[in-house]
């Protein structure tokens, strides 16, 4: 298993929107939290403000694109969104500027919301999560930072390591396995809105593309080789004295989408 935990790409100025989308999907999710006791209630709440293709082939619901974008299915669900948000948020905020980066990640929901209504428009499963805007984000930081570092945590049985990895290997492979697991979920049908993810990361990519061609286009690239245009970050580690051990040889379907 391989998590990213952080990069080597400090922002320029303090990310208060990225920080007020983290308080605010943390703070909705702890407000119907006591739900999650009644599967019934629970999947009521869902169908009212989660985004329900069927709902909107009524011409009903379209609160529900940006509503279904601070909800979550689960605290794993949402620990992940956050985690990625705090990663790589900061620096699309610190390219666009405060207000413009909350435009770009709600518009980036909205096509993720968009692509997955156009893959089901009959479907009665509605889909929550923050993913789809998220994945708007790291399009656009696939776009302006391929080659920051990402660092990455491998966890494999007995097996810890941090790897950095560049952020176009990180995001460019996350892409691809949304596009296969898109096309997986259309034939077998699944829990996870993988072609709210893709939507999202192409909305992403499109809506940063005439930023970056303002800022230069490859000419921004050559100027840092596709890394931040500032000293990275870097960070120390700490020989941990916990002993290595040896190497030893030897689909929950949820109702609704993520």
């Amino acid at each position: 298993m391989l998590i990213p935990i952080r990069d080597h790409n400090p922002p320029r100025r303090r990310p208060y929107v990225t920080w007020a989308l983290m308080a605010a999907n943390i703070a909705i999710f702890a407000l119907y939290l006591p739900l999650f006791g009644d599967d019934y209630a629970l999947m009521r709440f869902f169908a009212q403000w989660g985004m329900l293709p069927a709902r909107l082939s009524a011409g009903q619901g379209f609160e529900t694109l940006i509503s279904h974008q601070f909800l979550h299915g689960d605290l794993l669900h949402l620990a992940a969104n956050m985690l990625f948000l705090w990663i790589f948020g900061n620096n699309m905020e610190d390219v666009w500027g405060h207000w413009k980066f909350l435009g770009f990640y709600l518009l980036c929901g909205l096509a993720a919301g968009a692509l997955q209504y156009l893959s089901e428009p009959q479907s009665m499963i509605p889909m929550v999560g923050a993913s789809g805007a998220i994945a708007g984000v790291l399009g656009g930081y696939f776009l302006f930072y391929p080659r920051a570092r990402v660092d990455m945590f491998l966890f494999l049985i007995v097996i810890f390591r941090i790897i950095p990895v560049p952020a176009w290997l990180v995001l460019g492979s996350w892409f691809v396995m949304q596009v296969l697991g898109g096309i997986g979920a259309s034939i077998e049908g699944g829990g996870i809105a993988y072609w709210a993810h893709a939507g999202g990361f192409i909305a992403g990519v499109v809506l940063s593309l005439p930023l970056w061609l303002r800022m230069g286009g490859t000419a921004y690239w050559e100027k840092c080789l596709g890394t931040p245009p500032y000293d990275e970050a870097r960070y120390s580690f700490v020989e941990s004295n916990v002993p290595k051990a040896g190497r030893k040889r030897g689909i929950r379907v949820s109702p609704w989408r993520r």
